[in-house]
């Protein structure tokens, strides 16, 4: 087996279709031999029956489903699937990601070309195509790490001294050595894994990527980013600003500071509490506005977009009527959107397109009524 595709699913049957119909895609595209795992961390949305009922084990029979019974967490569940896989290499594919029918081969022939692979990521690119910053980062050394926490790396994006962190000293369109790469596209040397272990259980969500990437370069081997685009157009930004979000992102790097700079870890642990807090406080008086805006102007919750159709000089009837039931306005001038019928397109160039545009991308489903955007589902 070339390649196991490892995929864990929170409540985005939606947007894990979407995924699987990219790497199935790329698959047939790429001529290697592939698996496909899906872990269902107990989702709430039906994500385990309705993958069932649209890929059949008779049309899909690489497509290997775990259906948990509540929520491992992320670096679990991926265990669960590596223990099955037989790929020499293995690829974590976050389920909110689109892949082209480029990618597995590029990624595949570079890292035969390397020899000393831990892992590679790709270039990812966000809903409107801007190139995502975690595509490859540095090591968050505590000096990484604090740059990061204080905003210097922001102030000094290109200084190899302060912006670390996320590496833009380095060019996005080069393959490049790096030290981190992000677990939502982690394309990994299944014999590294063997050596150097799998995912740390102790993080239950964030850090798993970096840890993991950390002790490949321990292990003696190495990690790269390769440029061949990606889309991972929900992720974590839609919950940056939250609590939740920064609680647990930072707990996890205590957590990776104690595991290898012990030393470092409780000197950190002061401004990482302070900066809980006051994200703490950020997020109450956020929504408290937000509560109160709504009671002063509660239409102004209503759902406006502007969306154009690529593609086809008429747009499809249905979709104007889809459309009309959720209060988009579909237009060709000064839109917001551009939307793209998934059923009839290459994901090469829906990313070509998405690029150029500075748009943010729509996905349509014509069989199934469906449209996909970065903040939601409508059907």
């Amino acid at each position: 087996m070339d390649i196991s595709i490892i995929i864990v699913s929170y409540n985005v049957r939606h947007y894990l279709r979407q995924c699987l119909d990219s790497v199935f895609a790329s698959i047939r595209h790429s001529g290697l031999e592939a698996e496909v795992f899906v872990v269902d961390n107990d989702s709430t949305d039906n994500s385990v029956g309705y993958i069932r009922a649209n890929f059949q084990s008779d049309k899909y029979p690489s497509l290997h489903l775990i259906a948990n019974r509540c929520n491992v967490g992320f670096g679990r569940a991926n265990n669960q699937a590596l223990r099955k896989s037989t790929g020499k290499y293995i690829l974590y594919l976050n389920p909110d990601t689109i892949v082209t029918e480029h990618t597995l081969r590029d990624c595949y022939d570079y890292a035969e070309c390397q020899g000393d692979v831990g892992a590679i990521g790709v270039r990812m690119l966000g809903a409107t195509g801007q190139f995502s910053l975690e595509s490859r980062r540095g090591l968050p050394t505590p000096w990484v790490a604090f740059c990061k926490m204080s905003g210097l790396c922001h102030l000094f994006p290109k200084s190899r001294l302060f912006g670390k962190y996320y590496m833009r000293y380095l060019d996005e369109m080069q393959p490049a050595a790096v030290e981190i790469v992000s677990g939502a596209f982690m394309f990994c040397s299944h014999d590294a894994l063997k050596t150097c272990g799998a995912f740390d259980e102790k993080f239950f969500m964030y850090g798993e990527d970096i840890d993991l990437s950390y002790r490949f370069l321990k292990g003696g081997y190495k990690n790269y980013y390769y440029p061949t685009p990606i889309v991972h157009y929900k992720g974590e930004s839609t919950h940056k600003g939250s609590y939740k979000y920064v609680h647990t992102f930072y707990e996890a790097m205590l957590i990776f500071f104690q595991k290898h700079f012990p030393t470092a870890s409780f000197a950190l642990s002061v401004p990482v509490k302070g900066a809980i807090l006051a994200q703490a406080c950020f997020a109450l008086v956020k929504q408290q506005c937000q509560s109160f805006m709504h009671y002063l102007h509660p239409s102004s919750d209503k759902l406006i977009l502007k969306m154009d159709y690529f593609g086809q000089d008429e747009i499809p009837s249905e979709l104007e009527d889809l459309a009309a039931t959720w209060g988009i306005d579909i237009t060709r001038e000064a839109s917001d959107i551009i939307a793209f019928n998934a059923e009839n397109i290459r994901f090469e160039d829906v990313l070509g397109n998405l690029e150029k545009s500075n748009k943010q991308i729509g996905m349509y489903y014509p069989s199934r009524h469906t449209l996909i955007l970065p903040g939601g589902v409508y059907n």
